[in-house]
């Protein structure tokens, strides 16, 4: 006896949506005034790239036969100086955090000084053994 199997797919058929033709110039026109960029319209709207860049080429009102245009190029300057401004202020902060430490290590070493007390921790002393009374008592065994 011979079993067969049903294969169920799981195919879904997705919605074909359509823009208006005011839609789509709207958008060009925000892309071209450089309000919005090519990536974040077909982020936003679940668009392809592709067909964002041929409403460009479509409804765009100067011609752009034959030539190329970098419509990301405002967005990866925007990133640039984005990333400057962090840049900076990340450089700020760690000069604040030397500040602080710089200032601490002062106030140790003047604690230190004032009280005749070692306050900051020395890693390179070796541990003692035990008190000085449990020597003597030792030495007198």
């Amino acid at each position: 006896m011979v079993k067969m199997s049903v294969k169920k797919s799981s195919f879904k058929l997705l919605e074909r949506r359509y823009f208006s033709e005011a839609f789509k110039k709207e958008k060009i026109n925000e892309i071209l005034s450089k309000k919005t960029t090519v990536k974040e319209l077909s982020l936003l709207y679940e668009i392809k790239e592709g067909v964002i860049y041929r409403w460009l080429h479509q409804y765009s009102k100067v011609k752009l036969s034959g030539v190329k245009i970098h419509y990301e190029m405002e967005s990866e300057e925007q990133k640039t100086l984005f990333y400057k401004d962090k840049v900076a202020e990340l450089e700020r902060i760690v000069g604040m955090k030397q500040i602080e430490i710089d200032f601490l290590n002062k106030l140790i070493e003047i604690a230190s000084s004032e009280l005749n007390v070692d306050i900051k921790k020395n890693f390179s002393t070796f541990r003692s053994n035990g008190s000085e009374n449990t020597r003597q008592k030792k030495d007198l065994l």
